[in-house]
């Protein structure tokens, strides 16, 4: 696919039409409130996986509702008093997998917390164990519009929740050192730790690659590649709706998040992605309320983005800060 989006040029300057509901910030405090109202509960439980260089943990803790979130914690094996510990959350379709699918952050002697995505998982790589046992109102088959019809009801609310209190499982092993924390991802990844940046002020660094879930107007207009696509699929035959489907996607649309934001940050984008269109990307990036941000752009990359360049990027760029 050839570039199909703004020029660089305009998309460095580019800004959201997206409308920021009057309410956001009493949704979330309410939201967040309300899920620690459950006891955190995390239980980290050795497990034995034939790696020598690292000590693997079976993480379950307390998300939104209290329901049981995995995880896999994963620190270097001689480790006695407290280091950074990186946060990563996964793509769609993807969850935590199996242990040696996630030993880049351990090799550089932070911790590495990977949260399980409630009821992904069945899509590809290692597979996922955590149920979203929450129901809504008709939806296209996938995420996108699970519980559309309301911003209480929608699906992202529980992931975004669950993000949060990932943060919070990660700090509270002995092992890791809450001031340097920090949050990743890819893709949904990268959409939820923006979510999760903008919900919790004290992170050390955020690092959203290619990131889904933002500026819901223009993506879900711009592109017809799945998953925005789904949103489409569903307006097909719910006509007449999408004012009222943009009113319930405004609560979850990483561009608010991104402008309540209070931590450096290291973005990327890919010019040919159509699946997270560079102007969604970059809408979050100029949204970003911390000065001290980048972003890493791959002229000729479709949603791989930067692949292993980026990842050599993120871990030149996390020296300076965890």
């Amino acid at each position: 696919m050839a570039l199909f989006d703004l020029p660089i040029d305009e998309l460095r300057e580019y800004r959201s039409e997206s409308a920021e509901p009057e309410d956001f910030d009493a949704f979330w405090s309410k939201t967040l409130q309300e899920a620690r109202e459950h006891d955190l509960d995390a239980r980290f439980e050795l497990v034995e996986t034939g790696l020598s260089t690292v000590k693997v943990y079976d993480v379950t803790f307390a998300g939104f509702g209290g329901h049981p979130v995995k995880g896999w914690f994963t620190i270097p094996a001689e480790v006695s008093a407290p280091i950074p510990v990186v946060v990563e959350f996964i793509g769609y379709g993807g969850g935590r997998g199996l242990p040696h699918e996630h030993l880049l952050w351990a090799s550089t002697g932070r911790a590495h917390f990977v949260m399980d995505t409630r009821g992904q998982g069945s899509a590809w790589g290692g597979g996922g164990g955590t149920a979203d046992p929450v129901a809504g109102a008709p939806a296209y088959p996938g995420f996108m519009t699970r519980g559309i019809d309301a911003p209480e009801n929608y699906y992202y609310r529980r992931v975004f929740t669950d993000g949060v209190r990932a943060v919070e499982a990660a700090r509270s092993h002995p092992l890791t050192d809450p001031a340097r924390t920090v949050v990743l991802g890819g893709s949904q990844g990268g959409g939820i730790s923006i979510a999760v940046g903008g919900l919790v002020p004290d992170l050390a660094a955020v690092a959203p690659d290619v990131p889904f879930l933002c500026d819901f107007p223009r993506a879900a207009t711009v592109t017809d590649r799945h998953p925005y696509r789904e949103i489409g699929l569903y307006l097909k035959t719910h006509r007449g709706r999408f004012e009222d489907v943009l009113g319930t996607l405004a609560y979850f649309d990483g561009v608010h998040f991104a402008s309540r934001a209070r931590t450096p940050a290291l973005f990327s984008a890919a010019l040919e992605d159509q699946t997270c269109p560079p102007s969604t990307v970059f809408a979050a990036f100029n949204a970003w309320g911390h000065a001290d941000k980048a972003i890493e752009v791959y002229d000729f990359n479709d949603h791989e983005g930067g692949g292993p360049y980026q990842e050599a990027a993120k871990l030149s760029w996390l020296r300076s800060y965890a």
